[in-house]
């Protein structure tokens, strides 16, 4: 079986510190977007496969096709997966696929949502659905890129 080397949440996606920074610090061969929303949109697909680097698998997949996939991935992946939300996350480890970390890379402010920590902002159900991914056994950590260090999300919960 593959081997999940990043698991990240960012409501951009793909974009170039992701690309460039995390793919390299990864080791990552393979994206794996599960995202309601970006499954059902072609054009956004296309677009997001034109951002991917030559020699990197990209799939998009909806919540529960995504799960399916990542527990039948093969031996040779090394996937990257990325999500807009916590929620997604958490559906995936309860549909059983094993997350181990969790980071969250980008989570913007908008009408709905709070400052965090820093730049990043969460509504009072995505600091839940937070909770209950750590509550899973899954590590929770706030890494903007690899040479900054890893902020834990335990005590900013509370």
């Amino acid at each position: 079986m593959g081997e999940i080397v990043l698991a990240r949440i960012d409501d951009r996606l793909i974009h170039g510190q992701v690309m460039t920074a995390w793919l390299q610090y990864s080791g990552g061969n393979h994206i794996v977007i599960v995202d309601e929303e970006t499954a059902e949109d072609d054009f956004l697909k296309s677009v997001i496969s034109m951002a991917v680097p030559i020699g990197i698998k990209l799939n998009v997949f909806n919540d529960v096709d995504g799960a399916e996939f990542l527990k039948k991935m093969s031996d040779d992946d090394k996937v990257i997966i990325l999500a807009k939300v916590p929620e997604t996350f958490l559906k995936l480890i309860e549909a059983g696929v094993v997350l181990k970390k969790v980071i969250i890379g980008g989570m913007g402010a908008n009408q709905d949502r709070s400052k965090f920590y820093k730049n990043i902002s969460a509504t009072e159900n995505e600091r839940e659905t937070l909770k209950k991914i750590i509550s899973s056994g899954t590590n929770v950590k706030i890494h903007i890129i690899p040479e900054q260090k890893s902020i834990d999300i335990v005590q900013l919960l509370n």
